[in-house]
């Protein structure tokens, strides 16, 4: 990282991309490694994902148009396509949860491994895979805490919307004032939703880099990102859009392949673009949401001093030490 600390409070959003571009750029071959071990297997899961969850899914919808089509006489064949239906059906929800279990865990790993990295690049420290690879377990558990976190955060905040939902439903209604209402309900709604979006992917860096997880590196990313919250907001929009793009290329032209041509050989091709595309966006953004990161702390005056986080960063006899809060968030820096 070439700029200091006090230079990059004025790094707007078109600054920490050029940043985080130069990152990876000067550090490619540590970054090629970590996206070769962690984030190659992330986008391969992201996309196979999709792909067996439609060939599921379509088998259940052919077998219960087959069963709307079978005579109420026929029961056996009834009887056969409904447990063959009900047999599918799990087979999807057990993928589901195996898909989620493995996409966590990689995400979690390739996010350690990003921001340790960029850490030890801040700090002018030799960085090497192999110790990223050491240190990289032990941070996984801060980062694990974090997400359980926000994940009940998550689900607290939509068990209240879904009551809010209901209320609206008994009060006003699908009337004209009602659907007035519900547009309100569903912009606060998602507003709310991608603020702690954030909030949390903000958080997992807070995790690795500072002595604090769970609901104290969600408080202390939100203090972060106040005074930066619209740049968070585009940098999520512009990294989800790009997401949406690639999932959408990929279901068009390689999981139906009706437009896809060259047959095959099309579909393979299309295949291997989108699965390189995104292995890209997913370095590219996590990156991205470390430099912020630092952006956040310069904004706020929040220095950091860089021989407590190259010692911090060491690992000792194996063990991950982690920051002290002393080390991290010290005396106010006057710009």
């Amino acid at each position: 990282m070439d700029r200091e600390q006090e230079e990059m409070q004025f790094l707007g959003l078109f600054g920490i991309y050029v940043e985080s571009y130069k990152i990876i750029l000067s550090w490619r071959r540590i970054f090629s490694q970590i996206t070769l071990a962690l984030i190659l297997p992330l986008s391969f899961i992201f996309l196979a994902h999709i792909e067996v969850s439609e060939l599921i899914f379509s088998k259940i919808i052919h077998n219960e148009i087959q069963l709307d089509e079978t005579p109420p006489v026929d029961t056996y064949r009834q009887n056969k396509l409904s447990d063959l239906i009900s047999s599918e059906w799990a087979s999807l929800w057990i993928f589901k949860f195996v898909y989620f279990t493995f996409l966590l865990v990689f995400s979690l790993l390739s996010t350690s491994a990003v921001v340790y990295t960029i850490a030890s690049v801040y700090t002018a420290r030799d960085v090497t895979f192999r110790r990223v690879l050491s240190v990289v377990p032990k941070v996984w558990k801060r980062l694990m805490v974090t997400f359980l976190c926000a994940f009940f955060a998550f689900f607290t905040y939509n068990i209240i919307a879904a009551v809010v939902l209901v209320f609206w439903l008994f009060t006003a209604g699908p009337s004209r004032p009602g659907l007035a209402i519900l547009i309100v309900i569903l912009v606060l709604y998602s507003a709310g939703f991608v603020y702690m979006t954030i909030v949390w992917q903000l958080a997992s860096v807070v995790s690795v880099l500072e002595d604090l997880y769970g609901l104290k590196a969600m408080a202390k990313s939100k203090d972060l990102i106040r005074g930066k919250t619209w740049i968070a907001v585009v940098i999520f929009f512009k990294l989800n859009l790009s997401l949406v793009f690639i999932q959408i290329l990929f279901e068009n032209f390689v999981v139906s392949g009706y437009q896809t041509p060259f047959g095959i050989l099309g579909r393979f091709g299309f295949g291997m673009i989108c699965f390189l595309l995104l292995s890209k966006l997913f370095l590219f953004g996590l990156v991205i949401q470390t430099v912020f990161y630092f952006v956040c702390k310069s904004y706020h005056h929040e220095n950091i001093d860089k021989s407590s986080l190259s010692d911090h960063l060491e690992v000792y006899l194996g063990d991950y030490v982690p920051l002290k809060a002393k080390d991290v968030q010290l005396e106010q820096f006057d710009v």
